[in-house]
């Protein structure tokens, strides 16, 4: 069973920077994309930001300029730096991870259980 332990959630100013980590641990061969998605109050759950193995990355169109996604394959860690905080980011973060148990089939998905970010005006 693979866990993801999710920090680096908390409150922050408009125009502040916070850092999210995730970190996947189990019985894990290989990881094909590691992402993050938010949720706002009354708001559907959406992509922010997704890294796959070969390093290509996607953004949200609102996000894009000022959030940065990274991993270290190693550690099966992927990080979200947030620079130029919105009140409009303000949502529950969380972490999703497609990873291969084995070294044949299908991937896997995993769910975080989300940190919550919060941005005052």
């Amino acid at each position: 069973q693979v866990q993801l332990v999710e920090s680096g959630g908390g409150l922050v100013q408009a125009g502040g920077s916070l850092t999210l980590s995730c970190v996947a641990s189990g019985r894990i061969v290989s990881i094909n994309a590691m992402g993050w998605y938010r949720q706002a109050p009354g708001k559907q759950r959406e992509l922010v930001a997704l890294i796959r193995d070969d390093r290509t990355t996607n953004y949200e169109d609102s996000v894009k300029g000022r959030f940065t996604i990274s991993r270290d394959n190693a550690e099966n860690t992927v990080y979200l730096q947030m620079n130029s905080l919105k009140p409009e980011d303000t949502a529950v973060y969380y972490c999703n991870v497609k990873y291969n148990p084995k070294w044949y089939g299908n991937y896997v998905e995993v769910w975080g259980r989300g940190t919550l970010v919060t941005v005052s005006s």
